[in-house]
């Protein structure tokens, strides 16, 4: 979904032709999926031929962009020593970091400690994360869901290079002594993507069709059923906080409006204790409404709102109801 970055290394006079790759992991690791979610996964780097690269990407439809970056000889063996030597020793493993430690970071700082200085660095500082990742998630429900167990981190100014394009165009316009870094850019394999039509039915109009008919059924064990999954959800998103290492998850404040409270909500809702209902009603109303005016600023708040709306009618519906009720006995 957002790309690759390898570095390859040619010399036609040695027959060497060489792409090394960082990110690479062994779906075969004991408890592969613990340590993933956990964030203690080790990732290693691996070298293989051009050619095999080559067909790799042609199979999967990947296009491959290659720019050739201005370098003296010295540097550029030393770059293929430090990458034969991160191969070959115990530097191979590393452990993965979304956003500071990835494919494209790996070989920003690697060149960048070749060029002796961070001459290539971002110059998205302007952007959050966040909205940098945006355009890349086209599937509707996949978005909504990474967006959703994103914490606090990928809203903060993205001052580091970490995804394959940005680095391709920071590449394009960093220059050394006055001199481009760039010797040469060009496409290298080009692949025909397909139009993709709208799909109704991944898009932001089915969950709100969804939603509406939740509303529309005016069913109690809907309502309590809806608020123990949001509860749920946002109980996984506390925990899940706590146990990861993933720094992306952190902080993440989603709780507010997916709130566990929703789940003492739905017990007394199912109880029946008016009391209760109206007063941790309100609070999550209140908490709701922070949500909302911090959600001001934040890119995600068009594919979340149908969801802030549903909070808002259904508990701020059942609190007056019994305020009302309790008014007329």
């Amino acid at each position: 979904m957002y790309g690759h970055t390898g570095i390859r290394i040619q010399d036609s006079l040695r027959g060497i032709d060489v792409v090394y790759n960082y990110g690479a992991f062994d779906f075969s690791t004991p408890n592969f999926i613990g340590k993933f979610v956990k964030g203690d996964l080790q990732y290693f780097v691996t070298n293989g031929s051009f050619i095999d690269f080559y067909y790799n990407y042609q199979a999967e439809n990947r296009e491959i962009i290659e720019q050739e970056i201005q370098m003296n000889p010295n540097q550029m063996n030393l770059l293929f020593q430090q990458l034969n030597h991160s191969v070959y020793s115990d530097e191979r493993f590393y452990t993965y970091k979304f956003i500071d430690r990835n494919c494209t970071t790996m070989v920003v700082d690697k060149i960048n400690g070749i060029l002796g200085k961070e001459y290539i660095k971002s110059d998205t500082s302007n952007q959050t994360y966040r909205e940098i990742l945006y355009p890349y998630m086209t599937d509707f429900y996949m978005k909504l869901g990474i967006q959703l167990i994103f914490g606090a981190k990928v809203d903060e100014p993205a001052t580091r290079l970490f995804l394959p394009y940005e680095f391709k165009e920071a590449i394009s316009y960093t220059k050394v002594n006055s001199n481009a870094i760039e010797k040469s850019n060009k496409r290298i394999l080009e692949v025909s993507k397909p139009e993709v039509s709208f799909n109704w039915m991944n898009s932001i109009y089915s969950l709100i069709a969804i939603l509406l008919a939740l509303v529309l059924a005016n069913k109690k064990w809907i309502q309590i059923s809806y608020f123990v999954f949001a509860g749920i959800l946002g109980l996984f998103f506390s925990l899940v906080g706590c146990y990861s290492l993933h720094e992306e998850v952190l902080w993440n404040y989603n709780i507010l409006l997916f709130n566990p409270l929703l789940l003492v909500f739905a017990w007394y809702l199912k109880k029946g204790i008016k009391e209760r209902i109206v007063l941790l009603g309100q609070i999550i109303l209140a908490m709701l409404l922070l949500y909302l005016a911090y959600m001001t600023t934040k890119i995600h708040l068009e594919i979340v709102w149908p969801f802030i709306a549903l909070h808002f009618y259904w508990i701020g519906k059942i609190v007056l109801q019994i305020k009302k009720s309790n008014l007329t006995h």
